[in-house]
């Protein structure tokens, strides 16, 4: 314990040692740590979720429940990933059906566009505060190699000052400059590694929510090409 206490007091003491620049720099880059790392907590529990919610839609679309009865009971409250998209496809095409018999024409269109909407609104919602995430990858250890810069530049200042040498005179103006790279690593790595783990996650969803829209669309299909003139909803196809 005594030797953590000192250990954090020596960062303390460099902090507060350090130039006015080089303070800003390592509040910025801590700062920038900090909501990073909320931004990359926030990003695990939403992307989990919305695996979890593309899957139990899935296993109740598959299930032969009819997309009537599934259609009302998910309408009902917020739903997400590939639960919005169906329940945006369902609403247009009750929306084509109830308003004109002629409107069949077109429906399969207005359905399909329907759910790229759906698709990149989804994906936009996941994908928000991604870009702080890159942000902070690329320019973290650059905005701390600044700091560094700085912080050698105030050492050599000091040496000049005092025309000595010695390794006292140079070593706190050093471990300053080392710190503010330290801190720009810090906020970097953990950014570099999550943001592209979030894309990767981000892109699988995106083919996932693709695939179920092809999947949909070719059913809305199949009812425009059996279409009787009562209008009736999509329904789910057999599975063998």
């Amino acid at each position: 314990m005594t030797d953590v206490l000192k250990h954090d007091t020596g960062f303390l003491s460099l902090f507060m040692s350090a130039h006015l620049v080089v303070q800003l720099v390592m509040l910025g880059l801590l700062l920038a740590s900090v909501w990073s790392w909320a931004i990359i907590i926030e990003k695990i529990f939403a992307f989990r979720k919305a695996r979890a919610e593309a899957d139990r839609f899935e296993q109740m679309f598959w299930s032969g429940q009819s997309l009537e009865e599934l259609y009302s009971a998910l309408s009902r409250g917020n739903v997400i990933a590939t639960a919005s998209l169906f329940v945006a496809a369902m609403r247009e095409w009750k929306r084509s059906v109830e308003g004109s018999i002629r409107a069949l024409g077109g429906i399969q269109m207005r359905v399909e566009k329907v759910m790229d909407v759906t698709i990149s609104r989804e994906m936009e919602r996941l994908d928000r505060r991604l870009l702080f995430l890159a942000t902070v990858g690329s320019t973290a250890p650059f905005v701390g190699l600044f700091g560094t810069v700085w912080g050698i530049m105030t050492s050599f200042q000091a040496i000049a000052a005092s025309k000595n040498t010695s390794l006292a005179v140079v070593a706190p103006g050093i471990a300053e400059a080392l710190f503010a790279t330290a801190l720009g690593l810090l906020a970097a790595i953990p950014a570099v590694i999550f943001y592209n783990k979030f894309s990767a996650d981000s892109s699988r969803l995106s083919q996932r929510l693709e695939a179920f829209a092809d999947e949909f669309s070719a059913i809305v299909s199949r009812q425009i090409d059996v279409r009787q003139p009562q209008s009736q909803p999509p329904q789910q196809p057999a599975i063998a």
